[in-house]
């Protein structure tokens, strides 16, 4: 299970850089954002929490989302939408309360 950076769609904020708590996502020689390592990536979607477009997906491995399934995250201010997407295209969406889900 890793990250992977869309460039088409990164746009050099550097915000991914960062968050990373591994340090293993760094920028290109034109400023796009790439993970140096994807097999050291945590999970930790810290990155996909952060992007502001949707740049990030994090493929799921096999017994999860099947070959090929995926999350990513949407921001909505209050509220965060995770998609997962799995290896057929069906797409779930989670709507989570960013105050209530960071309580605990």
């Amino acid at each position: 299970m890793s990250i992977q950076i869309d460039k088409n769609k990164c746009i050099s904020c550097g915000k991914c850089c960062d968050i990373c708590p591994g340090n293993l996502i760094d920028k290109d020689d034109e400023n796009k954002a790439f993970i140096r390592l994807p097999e050291e990536c945590w999970g930790c979607t810290a990155c996909l929490k952060e992007c502001p477009v949707e740049a990030i997906k994090y493929y799921l491995a096999a017994d999860i989302g099947g070959k090929g399934g995926y999350m990513y995250s949407k921001n909505h201010g209050e509220y965060m939408d995770w998609y997962i997407v799995s290896a057929d295209h069906k797409k779930y969406c989670i709507k989570i309360n960013k105050k209530v889900s960071n309580a605990y």
